[in-house]
């Protein structure tokens, strides 16, 4: 049998071992003219074409291509779509829903969940088939962790700039509301009707959700991207705002922020807040700080909270 070309067996860039065999290839050496040819290894059996970036796209495409009744969710979904999440360096496992539910094992770096799916649930986009933002959103509540969920919830109910590109809202709060009321009682839906409460579409970054929990938990509840007028009139915008102690909280860091210039602005946009008549005291914290630091910042903000007010003792 006379053997085709490897790249003609490839499906949008990804090759399965077993279509290639099919076509004349034997195994012995297949994976041999692999490597020489420079396909990538993206999972036993599948394999990227010379060139293509193994990104997520094209991991998920060789699960799929196995596995074609599986629908993307979660994570891997709320990546697709530009939903900020927590990721702390590391790469998570590809999601998938099996609404058939039969599925019951796969390889360490797939997770697949068995749920049912409603027909309104899926959508298709770039040639994969996806669970629409809200049942994204829905699916990271009821499955938590809080702040990685709340924080995804926060970037999907507004604008914001992931990487080089500024996406619109995808879906809206009462949205989500409604689909977790559905679900009634169902594993982990009345603890993800409480988290959403603590949603908030100003946020402005996955810093600033992680910050807005951290003083939440401390009993502490400032007006979030609070609206302000320096004495000639000009609008600005504070982070965080206790105003009857007149405390304004930043949370800065250019590698949050995007680049040396953005956090020269924000210098600059820190010196202009402090002209405003609602400010008397402004604490700074950068993202490292929220993350890590979480207790120190809390600390930072009670004790001038506690001097403002005169509550020191």
């Amino acid at each position: 049998m006379e053997r085709r070309d490897l790249r003609a067996l490839a499906d949008r860039g990804v090759l399965l071992t077993a279509r290639a065999v099919e076509a004349g290839w034997p195994r012995r050496c297949l994976t041999r003219a692999l490597r020489a040819e420079g396909w990538t290894r993206l999972r036993p059996g599948a394999w990227a074409e010379p060139g293509r970036d193994p990104d997520l796209l094209t991991r998920l495409r060789a699960v799929l291509h196995r596995e074609p009744r599986l629908i993307v969710s979660h994570s891997s979904a709320a990546a697709l779509r530009r939903i900020e999440m927590l990721g702390g360096g590391r790469k998570p496992p590809l999601e998938f829903i099996d609404p058939q539910r039969t599925l019951r094992r796969f390889s360490s770096d797939v997770r697949v969940h068995r749920q049912p799916l409603g027909t309104g649930d899926v959508v298709e986009r770039q040639g994969l088939r996806l669970t629409t933002p809200t049942r994204t959103l829905t699916d990271l509540l009821r499955r938590g962790p809080r702040d990685e969920a709340v924080v995804a919830v926060d970037s999907a109910l507004t604008y914001r700039r992931v990487g080089h590109v500024r996406r619109a809202p995808l879906t809206r709060r009462d949205e989500i509301a409604a689909a977790l009321q559905s679900t009634g009682r169902a594993q982990g839906s009345v603890r993800a009707r409480n988290w959403l409460r603590l949603c908030d579409p100003h946020a402005g970054s996955p810093a600033e959700t992680v910050a807005r929990l951290h003083m939440y938990d401390a009993g502490l509840h400032p007006e979030s991207q609070a609206e302000l007028r320096t004495p000639d009139g000009s609008r600005r915008i504070v982070d965080f705002l206790f105003r009857p102690a007149g405390l304004g909280v930043e949370i800065e860091g250019y590698a949050y922020h995007g680049t040396r210039d953005a956090h020269r602005q924000d210098i600059a946009r820190y010196n202009q807040l402090l002209r405003c008549p609602e400010i008397r005291s402004l604490l700074r914290f950068s993202a490292e700080d929220v993350f890590h630091r979480p207790a120190y910042m809390v600390e930072e903000i009670r004790a001038t909270l506690a001097e403002l007010t005169g509550d020191s003792e």
